[in-house]
C-alpha cells in the first residue's frame, strides 16, 4: 500500500498508520486501474473532437459508465451523456467532465500526439488537439466512476457522471440545462469538477474558495464612419481614427471607472477594418473580451464600453443611425465561477487528508472562464466546487521555477502533461472528495 501512495505523490512518505483504511483502498484501486486508465487517455488524446463534434468521445463515455452499471443517457444538450447510478437513500452528487478539444496542431513530439484534422463550423480545415486537458478530466472522472461503482458499500446515494460537451465555445453546460438536467435527473446536493493546471507540478492540487474564474463575455464593437479616398480625408470621418481612439479610451475603464479593489480586464484582441492604402472604409470592427467577477463590475464595464464609443464618435459629428454598435455575444458568455465556501472547504480537507497539505495549494483566483459556473446559478442554487489538478511533470517544474523559463500554458500546442501521476493523482482526489462528500 505504501508503494501505492509513494508513487502516486513522489515527495510523500506517510506510514500505512497515517491513512485511513478508505484512502488506502482508493490508492490500491487506482493502481489497479492505471494501465486501462492509460490507455483510456491515450486513445482519447488521439481521437480529439471539436465543440458539437463530440460523438465518438460520447459514445465511449457512455459505453464504459454503462458498463460500469449505470443508466446512461447520450447526446443530451448536443452529444452530452449522463449516467446515473442508485444506491439507497443519501445525497446526490454530480461528477462533471468537459470532453471538447480545440483547433490546435499539436507540436509536442510525442508519439502519441494528435494527427487528427477536421472541418471547424467554418468549414475550415483545422488540427484538433486536446490542449486543455480535458482528456485528463475524462479519464480521472471514469476512474471516479470506476471505484465508486465497484465499492457501492462505502457510500449511500446517487451518483451522477456528466460528460459536458462544448465547453470550449461556453455552451455546453447552458446546452445541458435547457435539455432537461436538472428537471429529468435528480437535483444534485453537491456538484464537482476538477480542471488542469499547466503551472502546477503533477502530483499536487489547487483549490481556491469564492471567486475561482471569472465571468467571461464576448464583445464587437462596430464603429461605423463615412468613408472617401485617403487623399481627401477631410471629407470623411475616419472610422480607423474613431476606433483608436476608443480603443485608448476602454484602457480607462479599468483604471479610473472600476475600484482598485475590484477585479476587471478589458482586452481589445483583434481591430478589422480597411481594404487598401488610399482607402477610407466606412466601418472598423473592433473584437473584445471582457472579464470580471462581480454582476456589478460586469454591468459597469458593458455600461462604460457602450459610454464610450458612442461619445467619441459623437465628438466626430456622427449621429444615429452611424453611432457604434456595441455587440455582447450571450452565446459566448461564460458566467464567474464561485466555489462554494462551505462544500470546497470540506472538498479541501478530504484532499489534505489523502494526498497531504504540501501538496495541496492555495490556488489563486484567475481571469480565465469556464462554463461549469452555471451549474451553481440555477434557481436550486446547488454549492458547486471546481479545483485545480497540477500537470506538469515535477522535475520540468521545478527546472522552470529555478530557471524562470515558461512553461507550455493551456491551450498550447506544446502542452503535454505528465498524464501517469496527473491520472493517479486526479482520481484519488476526485474520489475522495466525492466519497467524503456521501458520507458525511
Amino acid at each position: 500500500m505504501l508503494a501505492c501512495y509513494v508513487l502516486i505523490l513522489p515527495s510523500i512518505g506517510y506510514a500505512n498508520d497515517h491513512l485511513d483504511q478508505k484512502y488506502l483502498n482508493i490508492l490500491s484501486s487506482v493502481e489497479q486501474q492505471l494501465p486501462d486508465l492509460e490507455s483510456l487517455y491515450l486513445h482519447l488524446h488521439q481521437h480529439p473532437e471539436l465543440s458539437y463534434q463530440e460523438k465518438a468521445t460520447g459514445e465511449l463515455l457512455a459505453k464504459k459508465l454503462k458498463q460500469l452499471g449505470f443508466e446512461v443517457t447520450k447526446n443530451i444538450g448536443g452529444y452530452g451523456v449522463v449516467g446515473q447510478l442508485n444506491n439507497g437513500d443519501g445525497p446526490t452528487i454530480m461528477i462533471r467532465t468537459d470532453t471538447d478539444a480545440l483547433p490546435v496542431v499539436e507540436q509536442t513530439g510525442k508519439r502519441y500526439a494528435s494527427k487528427v484534422k477536421t472541418h471547424d463550423a467554418d468549414n475550415n480545415l483545422v488540427g484538433v488537439m486536446h490542449a486543455c486537458g480535458h482528456d485528463l478530466h475524462m479519464t480521472s472522472f471514469i476512474g471516479t466512476a470506476t471505484f465508486l461503482a465497484q465499492n457501492r458499500k462505502e457510500w449511500k446515494g446517487t451518483l451522477m457522471m456528466v460528460a459536458q460537451p462544448a465547453e470550449e465555445v461556453g455552451g455546453g453546460a447552458k446546452a445541458l440545462l435547457k435539455d432537461g438536467l436538472f428537471k429529468n435527473y435528480p437535483i444534485p446536493d453537491h456538484i464537482i469538477a476538477l480542471h488542469t493546471h499547466a503551472n502546477l507540478a503533477a502530483g499536487t492540487v489547487g483549490i481556491a474558495t469564492g471567486y475561482t474564474m471569472a465571468n467571461v463575455d464576448s464583445v464587437d464593437i462596430k464603429v461605423k464612419g463615412i468613408g472617401g479616398h485617403g487623399a481627401y480625408p477631410n471629407k470623411t470621418i475616419d472610422p480607423i481614427v474613431l476606433a483608436s481612439r476608443i480603443v485608448l479610451a476602454l484602457q480607462t475603464i479599468t483604471s479610473r471607472e472600476i475600484s482598485p479593489i475590484e477585479s476587471s480586464v478589458i482586452t481589445v484582441g483583434a481591430i478589422q477594418g480597411g481594404s487598401k492604402r488610399n482607402v477610407i472604409g466606412d466601418e472598423v470592427i473592433l473584437k473584445l473580451t471582457v472579464r470580471s467577477y462581480k454582476p456589478e463590475v460586469r454591468q459597469k464595464q458593458l455600461d462604460a464600453i457602450k459610454r464610450i464609443a458612442s461619445g467619441i464618435a459623437s465628438s466626430a459629428g456622427l449621429k444615429r443611425p452611424l453611432l457604434p454598435e456595441v455587440i455582447v455575444y450571450n452565446d459566448e458568455t461564460a458566467p464567474a465561477l464561485f466555489n462554494d465556501p462551505n462544500q470546497t472547504h470540506k472538498v479541501k480537507q478530504s484532499l489534505v487528508n489523502v494526498l497531504g497539505s504540501q501538496n495541496v495549494i492555495k490556488a489563486v483566483p484567475s481571469m480565465v472562464g469556464e462554463d461549469f459556473a452555471r451549474y451553481g446559478l440555477t434557481v436550486d442554487k446547488k454549492p458547486i466546487t471546481m479545483f485545480w489538478l497540477g500537470g506538469v511533470e515535477p522535475k520540468q517544474y521545478k527546472q522552470s521555477k529555478k530557471t524562470g523559463k515558461a512553461l507550455p500554458t493551456l491551450h498550447s500546442s506544446e502542452f503535454a502533461p505528465d498524464y501517469p501521476l496527473a491520472i493517479k493523482t486526479g482520481v484519488t482526489a476526485m474520489t475522495t472528495s466525492v466519497l467524503d462528500l456521501f458520507n458525511q
